[in-house]
């Protein structure tokens, strides 16, 4: 692959143990052109150095892969990105695991659209982009994900009515948030946090895992 980011992303790959082929790297690698060629003209991220949206976009994305596979263990599941803005994590994650269905949710029309744009140019049947508000949505989705998007009681109350019965939630964090997992309601518990080693990132990264609380009997 002659892109100019194809052998810093191979060792990224390398460096989060992941194995994928060519043709997944070669979509993550047209993706990341995507992403920069549409940032021109909606604003679809602060980052523009394509080495800079290597690293803090897709090495960021790509290091929550092997966690969601050791949830998911090969298994079909249909997974929501909350407010996905340029697809991060969702189109990494449809990428990455064509088993999984992948729609990723954006208030803002033009990102929605953006979502769709990548479905079709990546060939990506297992990717959707969702014009709509979260709490509007009643799907039953068996992971729902977001990436720095708002705190975990909002994330979580925003996104409860699309959660199925059997449900988690994957949240991308900085630091370890401990305010945050403090400020939970009652209803709502953190199962496992993860810290999250990206290449070539020296911030803070993890993972926070939950599910809602059993009913009491």
């Amino acid at each position: 692959m002659s892109h100019p980011q194809a052998g810093p992303l191979a060792e990224g790959l390398q460096a989060l143990g992941l194995d994928l082929g060519e043709a997944s790297q070669r979509q993550l690698l047209s993706y990341l052109d995507l992403l920069g060629k549409w940032n021109k003209v909606y604003n679809l991220t602060a980052v523009r150095e394509p080495a800079e949206m290597l690293t803090q976009h897709l090495l960021d994305s790509l290091a929550v892969i092997h966690p969601l596979h050791r949830h998911t263990q090969g298994r079909a599941i249909r997974l929501l990105d909350v407010g996905s803005g340029g697809g991060l994590p969702g189109v990494v994650i449809a990428i990455c695991s064509p088993e999984v269905q992948v729609d990723c949710v954006d208030t803002v029309g033009k990102k929605a659209a953006f979502i769709q744009q990548a479905a079709g140019a990546l060939g990506l049947p297992n990717l959707r982009g969702l014009h709509a508000r979260v709490e509007s949505l009643t799907d039953g989705y068996d992971v729902i994900a977001s990436r720095a998007f708002a705190s975990l009681a909002d994330f979580t109350a925003w996104s409860r009515e699309a959660l199925a019965e059997q449900g988690v939630w994957m949240a991308m964090k900085g630091k370890h948030p401990d305010d945050e997992i403090a400020a939970l309601p009652p209803e709502v518990r953190v199962f496992h946090v993860e810290q999250l080693t990206v290449p070539g990132l020296l911030a803070e990264r993890c993972l926070v895992w939950l599910r809602p609380a059993a009913p009491a009997v």
